[in-house]
């Protein structure tokens, strides 16, 4: 490789952009590393596993980032950490085999979150899941989604984790249950107790996330759940600064390179 984006570190061909990659990628294999996020398209997925497949380190993880562009893969993975009865659906016979288990244990609002949106626009509340199933049974629907119970009264933490920085905070908005900042919501510092900080690190330990912004979902008794994880998101609200956020993110990637000459 001759691009200035591909650097030699003893063994490895270190790449750390798209367009490198791509460049070479028929001849990539166990002795190149790609540092950075891939940009895919949502068909193109499959690449991560060919990569993988042919020994291509990849940082993050290609399951990072699968899971970080999916909440329907999020929902499979980490449905241990969700709110209970979180489930993943593909069609109106996954929706069908949910409800009669959603209406023994008494769920009624329901929520449904259409995969691989974000700031609270694939977001929708629904008076049952009898509305649900009427809806995708009678028009298009926007399968796969995820579904789970709606809970009153929760409180809706932003926890941001990269290298050595910790940083929580809840978003408020009295008008909208999403508690979306761009829309009229304000935040405030959060204090993290140590389970939900346990919650935070074992989530990125599963996914093998070397940095998140993690949303929790805290109920009026403490409990937390996992509500998404992603390798990136928005920080408005928080402390730290956009320049701040990025050096931090180098520096994560600087030390995994440093790693690797070990």
């Amino acid at each position: 490789m001759t691009s200035s984006s591909a650097d030699k570190t003893h063994e490895y061909n270190i790449i750390t952009d798209n367009n490198t990659l791509w460049k070479n990628y028929t001849s990539l294999c166990s002795k190149d590393v790609f540092i950075g996020r891939l940009r895919l398209k949502k068909t193109e997925e499959a690449i991560l596993l060919d990569l993988i497949e042919r020994g291509v380190t990849l940082f993050p993880a290609g399951l990072t980032q699968v899971l970080s562009r999916s909440k329907v893969l999020q929902a499979r993975v980490f449905s241990e950490y969700m709110v209970p009865d979180t489930t993943a659906v593909h069609d109106l016979h996954d929706l069908m085999a949910i409800m009669l288990q959603y209406q023994r244990r008494g769920h009624t609002k329901i929520v449904t979150k259409k995969d691989r949106t974000n700031a609270g626009m694939g977001i929708n509340l629904w008076s049952s899941l009898e509305d649900v199933f009427n809806q995708a049974s009678l028009t298009p629907f926007p399968f796969p989604c995820v579904i789970q119970p709606f809970l009153e009264g929760c409180h809706d933490i932003r926890v941001i984790m990269v290298g050595d920085y910790l940083e929580a905070y809840q978003r408020k908005n009295p008008d909208n249950f999403r508690n979306n900042l761009h829309f009229g919501g304000s935040s405030e510092p959060f204090n993290l107790s140590d389970e939900q900080l346990d919650l935070c690190r074992s989530v990125m330990a599963r996914g093998k996330f070397p940095y998140a912004h993690i949303d929790l979902m805290v109920t009026e008794k403490d409990q937390a759940y996992l509500a998404e994880i992603n390798l990136r998101g928005g920080i408005r609200g928080a402390r730290i600064s956009p320049g701040e956020y990025q050096q931090k993110i180098n520096e994560v990637h600087s030390r995994f390179r440093q790693e690797l000459d070990r």
